[in-house]
């Protein structure tokens, strides 16, 4: 792995977010926005008859940290669960605050590791994670209301 904050891996990623159209109507929707850079991520969410992210969708204005991590995020959100969805956001959170050896089980994340050190792109690159798990929250209250 690279030790280069912005890496060629990076740039891919920030190249190609997935699911970049938000959707129509949305069980739940998030915006999260750093304070530090001005990066956003707004995310929208459908959920299944089982609770899981049935549809996605996501527009991202954020350095290519934060891309990265929406295309991340983006990539394997489909299927999961509001739990599976926080743990990866409090996984992320806890590894780029270096109280966490790894960054769990969520593909790719491992890729941040050269951001640690970098206080003020934690931010950034936690928007996507927070945004999909606030959203899933949000449409789990209103499919159970």
């Amino acid at each position: 792995m690279s030790n280069q904050l912005y890496n060629t891996r990076i740039l891919r990623l920030a190249a190609g977010i997935p699911h970049q159209q938000r959707l129509d109507d949305p069980h739940g929707t998030s915006e999260r926005r750093s304070p530090v850079c001005g990066s956003r991520v707004t995310v929208d969410v459908a959920l299944d008859a089982d609770g899981r992210i049935a549809a996605l969708g996501q527009e991202v204005r954020a350095c290519a940290l934060g891309q990265a991590s929406a295309s991340l995020m983006g990539a394997h959100a489909i299927g999961r669960t509001l739990a599976e969805l926080e743990e990866a956001r409090d996984a992320l959170a806890a590894f780029l605050a270096g109280t966490r050896d790894g960054p769990g089980e969520w593909p790719g994340l491992e890729l941040f590791d050269p951001a640690r050190p970098h206080a003020a792109r934690h931010a950034s690159i936690r928007l996507a994670f927070e945004a999909v798990a606030e959203a899933a929250a949000r449409a789990r209250t209103r499919t159970v209301a």
